[in-house]
């Protein structure tokens, strides 16, 4: 697929991918309008003491991390939820998060909810509750020992301060002494106030060690705080996600209707499925009645005739040497419009001066004479029934000169039996001679079997497909059948093309002019210009 038919395929479905965005949008924001706002509050723990100690080991803070991964765990459980539902009186808590900043001792709790009084109550809830699992907790007795082992610290201050202050006295004193006795024993009394000092400060140490606790303790670091501000919900971020979520929805889901579609658009398709050459494009008609579908002849400098008047002349080089006399129009199905392009062709060919005889022979679902507006009740079975068939009496002339029509006349009930008699050749033979073109409208010629019994008799045929609605197996199979009967195709049609179908045939102007009554009117809207598609039809100027 090229980088072309990724555009012209959002081109095509742009109101989708458009409806799609204002659909999600519009309820992305009545969705946020709707919802309450939230709020957050935050409170983190340090899990052991290794900042309060001067010469914390590797392991103190490996531990200190392992613990506070199960700390983690343990606030997700239930008995601290309900722990923390009993301490509060609430039956429910709100969103809340646990998680480890990395590398680190530290432990958060993230309380989301739309009440900021119980979002701050319920983070300091949960902190409390895990604190109180720790051992850094205890009991009444826990604390008055440590409150007893305070005192005791407070005692050995006292007493280290008075021993260092006495050693200082004797050594003072001793270095005034002559009396070698003397000396002897202040210097014993220095000695035992030494050994009283380090017996001090070893009971000192021992006691600040209890005091401060161990590696498995639990603190608040940052207390959870009421919160003023709320953090969603972000309408703004909410409503651009969803815009852009049904905008890739609506382009995936057009890239894929466009994969599944596999009608004939372009030439290029025409070419894949039939391998057929394109001798013309034409747009589609807005006509409120058969009347006005003859543009060729209503509007004959119209973009839509001048596009009749190349699809003649491409049937016309398509056989330069032995151009064909006679031509039979048909299509794969009923509906693609192969009786509008016929009498249009007819036109276009009458106006260049050339006898142009029309025969109506789809005897089951005959439409020329309605776009002729002519009478239908004599025209080819009544011809049929002469033992030596001519049109004399049966031609009927049009509005257009040089152009004359042969209608069905009554409907047959056999009419693949009719068409293949040696009557109607010999009518045939007869209208070769009566004019300079003959044009055939045949039946569908996936519908019965008369398209194929009538291309056998004809110089050529062509294969009229309707864009975007022809499905690239049925023009094979068309031409398929008509290639089994030994016909030569000189080509397709492609009818009723949308000027916005893309780059292969037409670009726009602000204004176009089409003509009436021989006076130009201008209308604003878009030209549709023949050169951008006239490269892709084989001998076209």
């Amino acid at each position: 697929m090229e980088l072309r038919q990724y555009f012209d395929t959002l081109r095509k479905w742009w109101w989708l991918m458009v409806l799609a965005t204002l659909v999600a949008v519009v309820a992305s924001f009545l969705a946020t309008r709707s919802q309450p706002p939230q709020y957050s509050s935050k409170t983190t723990l340090m899990v052991g003491r290794t900042l309060e100690n001067p010469n914390p080991t590797g392991n103190d803070i490996w531990l200190g991390q392992q613990l506070a991964q199960t700390y983690a765990e343990l606030v997700k459980r239930d008995v601290v939820r309900e722990s923390t539902m009993q301490a509060l009186g609430l039956t429910w808590l709100p969103e809340y998060t646990v998680s480890l900043v990395p590398n680190t001792q530290l432990l958060e709790i993230k309380v989301i909810d739309t009440d900021p009084l119980r979002t701050q109550a319920v983070a300091a809830a949960l902190a409390n509750q895990l604190i109180e699992r720790s051992p850094s907790a205890g009991d009444q007795d826990q604390q008055d020992r440590r409150a007893f082992v305070a005192r005791q610290l407070s005692e050995l201050e006292t007493n280290i301060d008075a021993t260092k202050t006495r050693v200082d006295e004797l050594q003072q004193q001793m270095a005034g002494m002559f009396s070698a006795r003397q000396i002897a024993d202040t210097q014993a009394q220095i000695t035992a106030l030494e050994q009283k000092l380090a017996t001090y400060q070893a009971n000192y140490a021992q006691l600040l060690t209890f005091l401060q606790g161990g590696i498995n303790t639990i603190n608040i670091v940052e207390p959870a705080t009421l919160p003023t501000t709320p953090i969603g919900p972000n309408t703004g971020m909410t409503i651009l996600l969803a815009a852009a979520i049904g905008f890739l929805l609506a382009a995936g889901a057009a890239f894929l209707l466009d994969y599944l579609d596999d009608t004939i658009k372009n030439p290029d398709d025409i070419r894949a499925a039939t391998e057929l050459p394109t001798l013309g494009a034409i747009t589609r008609i807005d006509a409120e009645n058969s009347g006005e579908i003859l543009v060729a002849a209503k509007l004959p400098k119209s973009p839509t005739a001048e596009a009749y008047r190349i699809l003649r002349t491409n049937i016309q080089f398509s056989s330069l040497d032995n151009p064909p006399r006679t031509l039979l129009v048909t299509s794969p199905n009923p509906g693609e419009g192969k009786s509008t392009t016929l009498a249009n062709l007819a036109v276009v060919m009458a106006q260049q001066g050339q006898r142009v005889v029309v025969v109506d022979t789809d005897l089951r679902r005959p439409t020329l004479h309605r776009i002729f507006e002519i009478p239908n009740n004599l025209g080819l079975t009544n011809a049929l029934l002469q033992d030596r068939p001519t049109a004399e009496g049966y031609l009927q002339p049009t509005e257009v000169e040089n152009l004359d029509i042969l209608t069905t006349g009554p409907l047959p009930p056999n009419p693949a039996e009719l068409l293949s008699s040696a009557r109607f050749h010999a009518l045939l033979e007869a209208l070769k001679e009566h004019a300079d073109v003959v044009l055939l409208d045949s039946p569908p010629a996936l519908a019965v079997t008369d398209a194929t019994i009538l291309a056998r008799q004809v110089d050529g045929v062509v294969l009229v497909l309707d864009a975007g609605m022809t499905r690239r197996q049925w023009a094979a199979n068309a031409k398929e059948a008509l290639d089994k009967a030994g016909v030569h195709i000189l080509g397709a049609a492609l009818n009723r093309l949308q000027p916005q179908s893309g780059g292969y045939y037409y670009y726009y102007y602000r204004r176009y002019y089409a003509y009436g009554d021989g006076e130009e009117k201008t209308r604003r809207g878009k030209k549709k210009q023949a050169t951008g598609w006239r490269r892709w039809l084989p001998g076209a100027n």
